[in-house]
């Protein structure tokens, strides 16, 4: 039992906040702890974890938000760690002091099916009745003292978004954590008490005392409980045994797989009857005439189509200004400092071209994660989320996603690492993974300078505008007719994804609170900048490195030498003239490149790309544009002794690409970029996975190995494109 000594500085109480998705609990939660918040991940996983400092007159208390569930059935990660947190088997996190059961207080006996399973636990409640308001307008009439005798726990009434709710809630904390008080818990027939005893006997030794009856019970009544899968407990026997269990309830009577609903509402309406009651008809809700419309089959795309259109072209062009001023700074920044370190031409290339490249490389995508995670937390508080989930569904349910997909899979059209953040809002584990495997396959809009730029070298010129509108139209379709047939293969080999039905509760529409939403732009922004940008900085760093070293100075010597014979003028005329000492740096720092270790795995890897047509120079673009795939440009520009400034209109780089010769090999004297090659590095670019902010956020949300896997079978599929591209252009001639 808690005490005051719980509320003293050095060991605040841990009180959990619970409830229902979509029910108000983080608006509460942002009230409560204001900025006294922080973000992490529960340990091994990547489910998010929110914890907040919850200021009370005799201390303090950590505030934590659990994900949202409608009962403690764990068959996703995000509920097991519900029951994980609540059961106080999460590594580092003590078993909570106190649980705040927040339900809606015009459903109260369906809310309260939650609050009843967790009273198994034997953890002190207060229930939290929100929406008080709306409950009144409907004329329900709800008598709190009788609940709260019959429950034998404080009943709050709430309202989250007003302070004076706020207060009341911390009141009521403050005394439950001094004067401790549980829900009553069901009573389970003899049968279900029998089949729990069995079932706990049959358990390894140390599984059976680490086990609670209640988690016992989530072995018993779910399907398939994920809580399975932190038991030391061989899969075949577990099964065999729950079996036996769930036998002994069926001969109580009961279907082991429908017992625990129909007993608990039982009780619930036992505790409520005469408590919960309803002046007068049920007022016509607006939801309802409203979704006539917005689920509407053929009105519904219309409507769902036009808010995506905007969505979308809010990501895509809305953070332009911000991603541009933002790569203003950053070569205003480098241009203010190169001069000061001129002295130290490595410290100098360390410092302009790696650190500060780096933060810019990741902090370029910070304007678009914001608007992407605005438009989605305003659709989730309004209550449209939901309803697009529920028009998408039949398009994806066929390759095992679900209409929460969507979403995720047109923001990685504008750039995938908004896009694989947006799967949270994704609740089956391995459908928000196959989405994350996939996301990166949507043509981002980092892949259209290498789109512009060859489409504009090779086939606008010769074919016209038409067909080369369409080759650009291919190369963005091309990722999504690829990633639907190959989430298939992932789900039926892979993952092994059973069907599931897709289950959703519509929520009310709400008036969205803007507070909530600059909380959760705050914590995706933050959360980018600490998690994924620390990756790519220090890729960043490493394709630096690999790209400046050794940097002989001989180099410089010979390449100054070669220059001078070819111009046919002396050093000194070559220095004296602006654009040809222009043009010997440029040589210079071409030679450099090549003579590196990037060029020289360019040149070593090239016989593996030869089948697709590549020679050592685009080998070598392709490897340095891993950090992004948009660095190709300037790396071409290098290549060519053109200069990094280069971008996809400069006509001195595509000229620069029609007059690439072979130097070497079979080809000799050949074109380098034909079509068939063009194509294919287009094609390449489309599904390979050189983007390192990509590869950071799948690392984590998903883990290191699914970031690996994710590189490995995007290069691979990338490669087999560029190579079927090559080869069957030839045969076609």
């Amino acid at each position: 039992m808690a005490d005051s000594t719980a509320l003293s500085k050095d060991s605040p109480a841990q009180v959990a906040l619970v409830g229902n998705p979509n029910i108000g609990k983080t608006t509460l939660f942002n009230l409560l702890t204001g900025l006294r918040q922080r973000v992490g991940n529960y340990p091994g996983v990547t489910v998010s974890k929110k914890v907040g400092v919850l200021p009370l007159p005799k201390g303090t208390a950590e505030l934590i938000d659990l994900p949202g569930t409608y009962s403690l059935a764990a068959t996703s990660l995000d509920e097991r760690i519900v029951v994980d947190v609540l059961s106080g088997q999460v590594h580092g996190l003590p078993k909570p002091n106190l649980v705040v059961c927040m339900i809606d207080a015009t459903n109260v006996v369906r809310n309260l099916f939650l609050a009843s399973q967790i009273a198994e636990l034997e953890i002190p409640m207060i229930v939290l009745l929100n929406q008080w308001d709306l409950a009144q307008k409907q004329g329900l009439q709800i008598d709190i003292d009788s609940l709260e005798q019959r429950l034998g726990v404080p009943v709050i009434p709430c309202v989250a978004t007003k302070k004076a709710s706020a207060t009341a809630v911390v009141d009521a904390i403050d005394k439950t954590l001094v004067s401790p008080k549980q829900l009553k818990p069901i009573d389970w027939p003899e049968a279900v008490t029998e089949a729990t005893c069995t079932l706990r006997a049959d358990m390894p030794e140390g599984v059976s005392e680490s086990l609670s009856d209640a988690e016992i019970h989530r072995l018993l009544f779910d399907a398939n409980s994920a809580l399975a899968e932190r038991l030391d407990w061989d899969d075949e026997t577990r099964r065999a045994s729950v079996e036996k269990a769930r036998r002994i309830v069926q001969s109580g009577g009961f279907n082991p797989m429908a017992a625990e609903p129909l007993l608990q509402y039982e009780h619930l309406n036992t505790l409520t009857e005469s408590v919960v009651n309803r002046a007068g008809e049920l007022p016509k809700q607006h939801s309802e005439s409203i979704d006539r419309l917005l689920v509407h089959r053929g009105w519904g795309l219309a409507i769902f189509a036009a808010i995506m259109y905007v969505v979308f072209l809010s990501v895509y062009t809305g953070a332009g200004p911000m991603m541009d001023l933002i790569e203003w700074g950053k070569g205003s920044l480098q241009d203010w400092i190169a001069p000061m370190l001129s002295s130290t031409p490595m410290l100098q290339s360390l410092v302009v071209d790696a650190a500060i490249e780096g933060v810019g490389a990741f902090l370029v995508f910070l304007p678009q994660i914001l608007v992407l995670f605005f438009f989605i937390a305003l659709l989730e508080d309004t209550g449209y989320m939901a309803r697009a989930a529920f028009l998408m569904d039949k398009m994806f349910s066929w390759c095992g996603l679900n209409g929460r997909s969507f979403v995720p899979l047109l923001s990685s059209y504008a750039c995938a690492v908004p896009g694989i953040m947006a799967t949270r809002t994704i609740e089956d584990p391995k459908a928000r993974l196959a989405t994350i495997l996939i996301a990166p396959l949507m043509s981002c809009s980092a892949r259209l300078p290498v789109y512009v730029l060859l489409i504009g070298a090779f086939i606008e010129p010769e074919h016209g505008p038409f067909v080369a509108s369409l080759t650009l139209f291919a190369m963005h379709f091309l990722g999504l007719a690829v990633a639907l047939p190959l989430v298939w293969l992932f789900n039926k080999f892979l993952l092994k994804t059973r069907p599931q039905p897709f289950v959703l509760e519509m929520p009310r529409y709400h008036v969205p609170k803007f507070t909530d939403i600059a909380w959760r732009m705050w914590e995706s922004g933050v959360e980018f900048v600490k998690r994924a940008g620390t990756v790519i900085f220090a890729i960043t760093i490493i394709i630096w490195a690999l790209l400046y070293f050794p940097h002989s100075s001989a180099v410089e010597e010979v390449t100054t030498q070669q220059f001078i014979a070819v111009q046919g003028l002396t050093l000194e005329q070559i220095q004296a003239d602006e654009d040809q000492a222009a043009a010997l740096g440029q040589a210079i720092d071409s030679a450099y490149l090549e003579q590196s270790w990037m060029g020289r795995m360019g040149r070593t890897v090239q016989p593996i790309f030869a089948s697709a047509g590549f020679d050592w120079r685009i080998t070598v673009g392709v490897l340095a544009s891993f950090p992004a795939r948009e660095v190709i440009i300037s790396t071409l520009g290098v290549i060519y002794s053109l200069g990094g400034e280069v971008d996809e209109e400069s006509h001195s780089l595509q000229d620069a690409l029609k007059g690439a010769t072979w130097h070497e090999g079979p080809l000799i004297g050949q074109a380098v970029f034909t079509i068939p090659v063009v194509m294919g590095i287009m094609v390449f670019f489309a599904l390979c996975s050189q983007c390192g902010a990509t590869l950071a956020i799948i690392k984590k949300e998903a883990g290191t190995s699914w970031a690996v896997f994710s590189f490995a079978y995007m290069t691979a599929l990338a490669w087999l494109g560029a190579v079927l591209c090559f080869q069957i252009g030839n045969l076609l001639g």
